[in-house]
């Protein structure tokens, strides 16, 4: 009788990594067909090229390095179908032959390859191209315009259609706009048992209830961003990933509700409408610790515990003389305090170091700030020779303020931060130059440098501190949305969604509607300062 010797386990499943693979690519095509049916011939290419970039840079890589070529598993093929998928529709097609190169070899290729990748491979190269080229991978245009996703729109206070959202035909990424596609690639991955429910309903509930539970009791609310930002296509086809996600069953649980949380903080709080890519890079870091809390124990191991030694009757003794001091002490050695004293000499020396840097850059760093802010009073009020700082009314306004704010808070939460006045080449009056931060941008603080002459007309807008979302809010630094500001003689501005009809109306930024406001509202909160001053 012959028998056959191997390793555990001894159980195998009739699956393998090629199998699964291609199963999650085959999941993935009624996502990818809407999202060529829904965005043109563009979204195909962007799709073809970061597969292809994917495939070669596997292939290139490993041959290369003597590796085995494995580019047939289809892991190469499905980084760079959901790289392409998670991209908008009208990037430049450099920009996937970029993501998807970084994906494979930078996050998948550089730590062992499929199976020791620390995090998503399609995620860590969308990730990338987001922090490094922000306005492109947040410009969605469809059919030749430019628009918002749903979610800026939610954000901006305006309503969206949960069906369109559910159907597909709002803007976004090319695979996330189709939640009907997702789920039947979602239901083909269930049948097939590739993969199971815990992490993705653990992330959908556990997000759900934390937006209805801190975004206002509002179920419509809730639906709409469970529809959107990509939640599902994160949540079944990226979150579920067997590299990077727990084995047990437990640690799948904890996953998905961390998963949920972090995608809600992130939603509610931070400066973006998405969330899901960080919410799972994130997630991915912390795996090891999860599974080391949640792995159950192996069958039979039991934890030995140790026995307190018996100590011989000498031993006792000794340690009652060393705590008497009765046994001699060893001396010290020399080397113990060369030590010291090398530490203590240089961290001297590198104190004085930093000092002196310090001192000898202060100054130049100081003129170079007081540059840059005559610049920017230069910029709004051009006809100026030199700036007076207006200490009297400064101080008339920081009362004004702690009484209640400007203008008892018609102008939303602004403060005034300096202001100087505005003098021409005999010295007399002919403006100000007033700055002041509002705190109601959607991102956070707006600063802002504004110029208002004699007669109360803006003359210049500067903007010194801005963090809203790229491609919406941040295009107020646009000079085609502050110059209607420019050269207006009004009491106050008012902000618009279906044109301007007279010099006091705005037209708000598409998709970015808060922050319009709040420039706006710094805008009438510079004309009130500069009008007390006169």
């Amino acid at each position: 009788m012959n028998f056959n010797l191997s390793s555990s386990p001894h159980v195998r499943n009739a699956k393998s990594t090629r199998s699964i693979m291609w199963d999650v690519n085959l999941a993935l095509l009624p996502a990818t067909a809407f999202g060529v049916y829904r965005f043109g011939i563009h979204a195909l290419l962007i799709l073809l090229i970061s597969i292809a970039t994917a495939v070669l840079c596997e292939f290139c890589y490993q041959k290369i390095t003597h590796k085995e070529v494995l580019i047939s598993d289809g892991s190469a093929v499905l980084t760079g179908l959901l790289l392409g998928l998670n991209m908008p529709p009208s990037v430049p097609l450099w920009i996937p032959v970029l993501g998807s190169a970084f994906a494979i070899i930078f996050v998948k290729q550089f730590f062992g390859g499929l199976g020791k990748n620390f995090m998503n491979p399609a995620l860590g190269g969308r990730c990338f191209l987001l922090i490094s080229f922000t306005s492109i991978m947040s410009t969605f245009t469809v059919d030749g315009v430019a628009g918002s996703t749903p979610l800026a729109k939610l954000a901006a206070g305006e309503t969206t259609d949960l069906l369109d959202m559910f159907l597909g035909y709002t803007g976004g990424v090319i695979g996330e706009v189709s939640v009907l596609a997702i789920l039947c690639g979602a239901v083909y991955l269930l049948v097939k048992k590739i993969i199971s429910w815990y992490i993705p309903v653990c992330y959908l509930v556990t997000f759900a209830l934390f937006m209805f539970l801190f975004g206002g009791f509002n179920p419509q609310f809730v639906l709409a961003h469970l529809l959107g930002g990509g939640l599902m296509l994160g949540a079944w086809f990226m979150a579920t990933d067997y590299v990077t996600s727990p084995v047990s069953k437990k640690g799948k649980v904890i996953f998905g509700i961390l998963l949920g949380i972090l995608t809600g903080v992130f939603r509610l709080y931070g400066a973006t409408a998405e969330g899901v890519s960080y919410a799972i890079i994130f997630s991915n870091l912390l795996v090891p610790l999860i599974e080391r809390i949640s792995m159950p124990k192996a069958f039979g191991l039991e934890k030995v515990k140790k026995e307190k030694p018996v100590k011989a009757a000498e031993e006792v003794k000794e340690e009652k003389a060393e705590k008497a001091n009765d046994a001699p002490k060893a001396p010290v050695s020399l080397k113990t305090y060369h030590a010291a004293l090398n530490l203590t000499v240089i961290a001297l020396v590198l104190g004085g170091l930093l000092g002196t840097v310090y001192q000898l850059t202060k100054g130049p760093i100081e003129y170079a700030k007081q540059q840059e802010e005559l610049a920017a009073y230069k910029e709004v009020s051009p006809d100026a020779k030199t700036f007076d700082e207006a200490t009297d009314l400064v101080a008339a306004i920081n009362d004004e303020y702690a009484n209640g704010g400007i203008s008892a808070g018609a102008f939303g939460n602004v403060k005034l931060d300096s202001a100087y006045i505005a003098k021409g080449s005999s010295k007399e009056t002919i403006g100000y130059v007033v700055n002041v931060t509002t705190s109601d941008g959607f991102g956070g603080d707006i600063s802002l440098s504004i110029g208002v002459d004699a007669n109360g007309s803006i003359t210049g807008i500067a903007f010194l501190t801005i963090n809203e979302t790229a491609g919406l809010g941040m295009n107020a630094k646009n000079e085609s949305f502050y110059s209607q500001y420019i050269g207006k003689n009004v009491d106050l501005f008012t902000v618009t969604k279906s044109g301007s009809s007279s010099d006091s109306e705005i037209d708000a930024l598409s998709g970015a509607t808060i922050t319009s406001k709040a420039v706006t509202n710094a805008v009438n909160a510079a004309l009130y300062i500069a009008d007390k001053a006169e």
